[in-house]
């Protein structure tokens, strides 16, 4: 756990100092919301945006209102995290969930950092670990402990049930990082839901081995969602090849609609390093 958080402050000192260098900013434009929020009412006046009537209370016969609103000064930073067991695909040192800790956990810190509420969901199927939204530092540091020392119980994913919990738990306006390799399938409805509704980060986590086989011949691949095992054979051209495809057309496919919907979109390679694109990723929504 020692050795984790140094990492994390490490590469959260990396993407600060490149941020305040080279954009002279901080990390509050990624994570403070642009958004208002309502404060009052006051008597209509001519010249008044007639959108900002509230018309239950004008109902009443008192006159007409007008609703005033301040810009929102807290933002809620909240981290959707597939741990499913497709995420535990990558080398003995590290997989992908181990990058997926990392990034959620360098951002956590600079979320807390910026006085950001801050929350998680770990989904497979099912409920895996909710931490309500909170500003404490303390919460940030639960978060990071939570994510590191969690053993998921079940292997498989449902994606659309956990994008509906996020809907159903997040009440205003938040900055959503949704985190996963997105092998799943039937949650475009909820996403596309969640992207209108919130502030939507998609970071897609991917390894190599899932796009560029090694040369072995015909070998046993176990699934371990389904727990099945099948012989595929790996030196063959058209199995790579479509291998490859299939990878490519999810990823372009989901691009698309992240672009659409008006969500930003990374994908990260769990055996790279990741610092650079979170930092390209911070330039984008600075510039938008």
């Amino acid at each position: 756990m020692h050795e984790f958080l140094a990492r994390l402050y490490q590469f959260e000192i990396r993407i600060r100092k490149a941020v305040n260098s080279q954009m002279r900013g901080n990390f509050r434009s990624i994570f403070k919301g642009s958004g208002l929020e309502f404060s009052d009412l006051r008597t209509y006046q001519y010249g008044d945006d007639v959108r900002a009537i509230d018309w239950n209370v004008s109902s009443k016969g008192h006159g007409t209102f007008v609703k005033i609103f301040r810009e929102e000064k807290d933002q809620t930073v909240f981290f959707v995290i597939d741990v499913s067991a497709s995420q535990e695909i990558g080398t003995s040192a590290h997989s992908k969930l181990d990058t997926t800790r990392e990034v959620c956990g360098v951002l956590a810190l600079s979320a807390i950092k910026e006085a950001s509420h801050v929350g998680m969901y770990c989904f497979s199927d099912q409920k895996e670990k909710y931490l309500k939204p909170s500003n404490s530092m303390k919460q940030g540091y639960q978060l990071i402990v939570n994510l590191f020392k969690l053993k998921p119980e079940s292997v498989r994913t449902n994606l659309a049930d956990a994008l509906l919990f996020t809907l159903n738990v997040l009440k205003r306006r938040s900055v959503v990082f949704l985190v996963s390799d997105f092998i799943d399938s039937g949650y475009e409805h909820n996403l596309k839901a969640l992207a209108r509704k919130h502030d939507l980060v998609v970071i897609h986590m991917y390894d190599q081995r899932e796009t560029n086989l090694p040369r072995l011949g015909i070998i046993p691949v176990y699934d371990t969602e389904s727990r099945r095992t099948v012989w595929v054979n790996t030196s063959s051209p058209s199995f790579r090849n479509s291998i490859k495809q299939t990878f490519r057309q999810s990823q372009q496919q989901l691009e698309r609609f992240c672009k659409q919907y008006n969500a930003n979109y990374v994908a990260l390679d769990s055996q790279a390093d990741y610092v650079p694109q979170l930092i390209e990723l911070f330039r984008v929504r600075k510039t938008r």
